[in-house]
């Protein structure tokens, strides 16, 4: 750990709902010695959210620090080695923190699931992280921590084994038992509103390269799944997921990155695609079609003004969250199909206890933000706007199997 600067990590937004569990659990993980501070809009409640951390916290500055105030930002993010940031929707919030971080080159971990947010940080940030040494890390939750791992897992084994590059990989949700948070919602609503008054975005969130960016052109042949399905491989019907359409981009962000630093990536020929499968026969394929046509209701729903009045008023609101037995009764496990150039087949599963959108993802953040500040030099030494699997790789795998996940990778 450097002295140069008084933090090594920062958290933005620890107020919040899923910030206060972010710190929560960097008061149980973070070794002795590591500086961490406390940063948002309050300092009466950056105070509060400390006093309840335990002695671990006791010392830990609190910086007060707005989205909306540039200069504030800037002192922060110069003061700190690391920033982790909960504070979305990042594409309302987010682009300000991360400009700065990678004008300073300091490293930054958030949560965000948006493309158009992502895209605009391709666009905008990533040639200047890189000129600074600035890893700009995004989607470090549960969108989309267990998809990026899981072909960086995939790609590691087969490449041990000689197996050749990935071609077709599919992630299939075996179970998820949990809800979507307030601040998914908010992100949708979002998106929605700013593709209806704008066909550019609305081509941009079609795009399943759209994230690929200056990493290098994805791989082509990429398809999202937006209906129900026979599965080949399984035998089962398969809906879409949800969070495919994000998860998905990340994925092949990943593959473009690494096939910009080596010419090959996962494979010229990987493919990618997430589903939910729903069982066999005709219980399967009835199954299949009420999710995709819940899913379809539900964004057209969100995009009718009219409609979505009645629906705000159902769903969950920006910093609301379960409680504490439900976030920990939640679960998931997702499991990673591909098949290898050469034709073997490899599987591999990522899974821990925990509602994933809150519990799981505020460990897997507060791990990534805890790779960066304390196992940085094993990280990638090459800045710009990176995921995950292409930043942390093995040392976020490692440390969230001591922090009680499986991940797990072999033959199928």
């Amino acid at each position: 750990m450097s002295g140069d600067r008084e933090l090594d990590l920062a958290l933005f937004g620890a107020t919040g709902f899923v910030g206060r569990l972010v710190a929560e659990h960097l008061a149980r993980a973070a070794p002795d010695g590591l500086r961490i501070g406390l940063a948002g809009r309050s300092e009466e409640r950056l105070r509060a959210v400390r006093s309840e951390l335990g002695p671990a916290a006791a010392d830990w500055p609190t910086v007060v620090a707005d989205s909306g105030d540039t200069a504030s930002l800037r002192s922060l993010v110069e003061r700190s080695r690391v920033v982790v940031s909960t504070v979305g929707p990042y594409q309302r919030h987010g682009l300000p923190l991360a400009t700065a971080c990678a004008e300073a080159g300091t490293d930054y971990a958030d949560l965000t699931a948006e493309v158009l947010f992502v895209r605009e940080l391709v666009e905008r940030v990533h040639e200047p992280a890189r000129a600074s040494g600035a890893r700009i890390v995004v989607s470090c939750g549960f969108d989309s921590v267990p998809s990026d791992l899981a072909v960086h897992l995939l790609h590691r084994r087969a490449m041990a084994d000689g197996a050749g590059s990935l071609t077709d990989t599919t992630l299939r949700v075996r179970r998820l038992a949990g809800g979507l948070s307030g601040g998914t919602i908010e992100t949708m609503r979002l998106q929605l509103d700013r593709a209806r008054h704008d066909p550019s975005l609305r081509r941009i969130l079609a795009d399943p390269a759209s994230l690929s960016g200056r990493a290098g052109e994805a791989a082509p042949g990429q398809r999202d799944v937006s209906r129900p399905f026979l599965d080949a491989e399984t035998g089962e019907w398969d809906a879409p997921f949800v969070m495919a359409g994000y998860n998905a981009r990340l994925v092949r962000r990943s593959d473009a990155l690494l096939r910009a630093a080596d010419g090959t990536g996962y494979g010229p020929r990987f493919r990618y695609r997430e589903v939910v499968p729903t069982g066999h026969g005709i219980g399967g394929r009835m199954r299949a079609a009420g999710i995709a046509a819940a899913m379809a209701a539900l964004v057209a729903a969100m995009a009718t003004p009219g409609v979505r009045l009645v629906l705000d008023r159902l769903l969950p609101s920006p910093g609301d969250g379960p409680s504490e037995e439900r976030r920990r009764s939640g679960s998931f496990t997702m499991e990673t199909t591909t098949r290898t150039a050469d034709g073997r087949r490899y599987r591999a599963e990522v899974k821990a206890q925990g509602d994933p959108g809150y519990a799981a993802t505020s460990v897997m953040l507060g791990e990534a933000g805890l790779a960066l500040a304390v196992e940085g030099g094993r990280c990638s030494q090459v800045g710009g706007v990176l995921t995950a699997a292409v930043a942390m790789g093995d040392v976020l795998v490692e440390r969230l199997r001591r922090a009680g996940f499986a991940l797990d990778v072999g033959p199928a």
